[in-house]
């Protein structure tokens, strides 16, 4: 029997052909919902959200996702570097008409994130800040005055909470070091941050957020989360729940079969193991070794997403699932020049096309879903 990893390696070989033109702009028959799918296995489907024009501001594709999905996560305006882009100041706008919108239809909202641990994203003026001859003592009144503006402000609108982002450096599955870290020390900044969390959001699932994938070239990635998830453990720091990106698809140049799926549930089993809650935050494909051709492109996608699916699934204390934009022409991989597709063209890393069309990797989400063993309660 072929495997869906067989076809993705036939693709990936195969002769790169013209892309097809692109369709009409049209949603297309609704069919399944991914919302309606999810539910009745007890779990939730939705999306990331941008307040830009090209999303939120798009009347086609703010329906799309209305229809679709039961939660969303903003993209970027719930950063700390959008929310306070100077000290004092804080830019609350265009996460609340988002939040708005969403509340009216029924649209749960997970919050993203309360502190991004990559050094370049930390606000500049935190970045630059003399911290003075008490500096451990400054930061955490910094941090705390975060964290409860932010919280205080959402208040019980999110129930999930990204607390810290992407600590592990995938280089050499350290912790990352910051402004705020060097002061406290990088373990002990994080558990002040979960702790924070859960006094000023106490209603809140509060995650740590990573993309530790299952290939070897992110191997010290994910013994560094392990690491961190141990320590935090054993710190009895309050984190409920590991957020899984799920940025999959064509990272490593070399293929090693199906060892990358079978070295990611023995990851899955050790965290798992450990007590915690998982949850998909970040889903999409990057498609970068598939070829041209679109019908051959999606079918890959499309086998990458079941393949990645069908073993992240059958963990049954994961109940959410949210993808990294519902359409091709919103994806950050369209811009994002670390790993792009060698022959310029755009991507196809998500559910729908540019024309809001449903793709084969849609359909693939849905049969995986069906497929996962229900949630129960």
């Amino acid at each position: 029997m072929t495997t869906r990893r067989e076809i993705i390696r036939a693709l990936a070989g195969a002769a790169l052909l013209p892309a097809a033109l692109p369709f009409a702009r049209a949603q297309g028959p609704a069919g399944e919902t991914l919302k309606d799918v999810a539910a009745r296995k007890g779990m939730r489907f939705g999306t990331a959200i941008s307040a830009g024009r090209n999303q939120f501001g798009d009347a086609a594709y703010r329906a799309l996702v209305e229809r679709e999905c039961n939660l969303i996560v903003l993209e970027n305006e719930m950063k700390w570097q959008a929310l306070e882009p100077a000290p004092g100041r804080p830019n609350f706008g265009p996460a609340d008409d988002v939040i708005a919108w969403a509340k009216d239809k029924g649209i749960a909202v997970r919050g993203h994130n309360l502190f991004w641990q990559t050094e370049k994203w930390v606000p500049a003026w935190v970045a630059k800040q003399n911290f003075g001859p008490q500096p451990a003592k400054a930061v955490e009144q910094l941090m705390r005055t975060h964290v409860s503006t932010v919280c205080g402000h959402f208040g019980n609108s999110i129930r999930s909470w990204d607390v810290v982002n992407e600590a592990v450096d995938p280089a050499d599955g350290k912790l990352r070091q910051n402004a705020l870290t060097r002061p406290l020390g990088a373990a002990e900044q994080i558990d002040l941050a979960f702790r924070l969390a859960k006094e000023y959001a106490p209603q809140a699932q509060l995650v740590y957020n990573d993309y530790m994938r299952g290939d070897a070239g992110s191997a010290k990635h994910r013994a560094g989360v392990l690491a961190l998830l141990a320590d935090l453990k054993k710190r009895g720091t309050p984190v409920n729940a590991l957020g899984l990106q799920s940025h999959i698809g064509s990272w490593d140049e070399t293929d090693k079969g199906r060892s990358d799926l079978v070295e990611w549930r023995k990851f899955l089993d050790e965290v798992s193991g450990m007590g915690y809650d998982l949850l998909i935050t970040e889903l999409d494909v990057n498609d970068r070794r598939l070829p041209a051709d679109i019908a051959k492109r999606d079918a890959g996608v499309a086998a990458a997403t079941r393949d990645y699916l069908d073993v992240t699934l059958a963990y049954p204390r994961l109940r959410d699932i949210l993808v990294w934009g519902l359409a091709d022409n919103v994806s950050w991989l369209q811009t994002w020049d670390e790993a792009p597709r060698k022959d310029k063209l755009p991507m196809r890393p998500t559910p729908f096309d540019a024309q809001l069309k449903a793709k084969p990797m849609k359909q693939a989400i849905i049969d995986a879903i069906k497929a996962a063993p229900a949630r129960q309660g």
